[in-house]
């Protein structure tokens, strides 16, 4: 296992093609020959987050005019809509020509278990891929067979948004350390009528949770819940529940947290309805896209309390179907995906990072470029709402783990429902 990654990994630096054949088959191709010249892509990317994908579409029609590209995108945050339509798809015999997917237990244990992606090996090693990504990041992405998807970001899921203005105005000198400060600080900001940290519908808290809890485990507890070292019942995993516990006090949880999607919950912070807001970096792309906020200035950043030197990542990817409607076009996309300047088309406008080595930082915002910085020095972990460290069974059962303990709030229900979820899907 990689030092500095603590999650699931599955490194195989795998011998494929050799790179002559792989050039022939692989390389773009810019007389496309599919019988309908179009490119389907199916994501979850919709609105605020679809300026990104635009703009990637955009140099994709720079480089092959006559394609038509088909954007086939099921709205709903972390992709929980878009998984259910794309398996009815896909188990039915109609896959798109390539679609988003998160690297990690989604990708490996929903497709490539079942046998319906191609190995892209022969692709990495014709476009020098291998060395263009990290080590990490190429094992969340690879079995034994080979490798199965081309990453395109590195998101971070534990980051504590807020603006400093707002600070200023309560007389707070910074954010959070710690949930005990957060804790500290909280009831004199409801003294103020505001907020102290905001959340939304239910996947919001689930990722909330995933913070707090990895402040209480540490990195390697943390992935030890999901290798089986760790029982969802032992007493550091019930802990987490119990800081959740305290934590869900001070926010919105029992008002309107249901109806509001993750970027309602970021409003509240943008807005000055609410002090802190704990969600990954597309906040960032939102807020400056979006919200035209100026970063470091309008709005600002720090690792969520407690996680201070802990990485919390996710990495959105892409595969190619076995039997894609329009194969070459496809893999023109995944190339395009794969590129420098694809990656660096993308993600400054998405607020993820370039998942590149040589990405040029210069064209991203003060806080992308701050992540970069932390991706390389920090302590990385999977996150679990996003794909990284559990199945996707266990992902969409562990809604209804969140939804018991928001109606009860009793950590021993709610640890003792996670271990079920785990026995059943096979994370335990």
């Amino acid at each position: 296992m990689p030092e500095r990654f603590h999650g699931v990994t599955r490194r195989n630096f795998l011998k494929g093609a050799g790179a002559t054949a792989a050039l022939a088959t692989f390389m773009p191709v810019h007389s496309a020959l599919a019988q309908d010249n179009q490119l389907e892509i199916f994501s979850w990317w919709a609105g605020d987050e679809g300026v990104a994908l635009q703009a990637l579409f955009d140099l994709y029609k720079e480089n092959w005019p006559d394609v038509e590209i088909v954007n086939s995108v099921v709205a709903g945050g972390s992709g929980i809509n878009a998984r259910a339509v794309l398996k009815t798809r896909m188990l039915g015999g109609d896959p798109p020509d390539s679609f988003q997917v998160h690297a990690g237990r989604e990708l490996i244990d929903t497709w490539v278990v079942a046998d319906r992606l191609q190995d892209l090996t022969p692709m990495f090693e014709a476009q020098g891929w291998m060395d263009a990504f990290s080590d990490e990041l190429i094992d969340l992405i690879s079995t034994d067979e080979g490798i199965w998807s081309v990453p395109l970001t590195i998101h971070r899921s534990n980051v504590n948004w807020y603006r400093p203005d707002v600070l200023e105005d309560l007389g707070i000198d910074g954010p959070p350390s710690t949930w005990a400060e957060f804790m500290e600080m909280a009831p004199a900001i409801q003294d103020q009528g505001m907020t102290p940290l905001s959340v939304g519908t239910n996947w919001t808290v689930q990722h909330l949770w995933e913070s707090v809890a990895l402040s209480v485990l540490g990195p390697e507890k943390w992935a030890a819940l999901f290798n089986g070292e760790l029982s969802f019942t032992s007493e550091d995993a019930l802990e987490t529940w119990r800081a959740m516990d305290d934590v869900l006090e001070y926010t919105n949880i029992d008002e309107d947290a249901a109806s509001l999607s993750w970027q309602q919950a970021t409003d509240r912070v943008a807005n000055g309805d609410a002090v802190f807001n704990v969600m990954g970096d597309w906040a960032a792309g939102y807020m400056i896209e979006t919200l035209e906020l100026t970063p470091g200035e309008e709005f600002n950043w720090a690792a969520s309390p407690g996680t201070d030197g802990h990485f919390m990542m996710l990495s959105d990817s892409f595969p190619l179907p076995n039997n894609p409607p329009h194969p070459e076009n496809a893999r023109n996309w995944l190339t395009l995906l794969g590129s420098q300047e694809g990656s660096d088309v993308f993600n400054p406008k998405k607020g993820s990072i370039s998942p590149r080595v040589d990405s040029d930082t210069s064209l991203y915002s003060p806080y992308s470029q701050s992540a970069a910085e932390d991706f390389r020095n920090d302590t990385l972990s999977g996150s679990l709402v996003h794909g990284i460290v559990a199945n996707e069974n266990f992902m969409s059962s562990f809604a209804d783990v969140m939804s018991i303990f928001i109606d009860s709030r009793d950590p021993q229900r709610a640890a003792n429902a996670a271990e079920a979820v785990a026995k059943q899907t096979g994370v335990a």
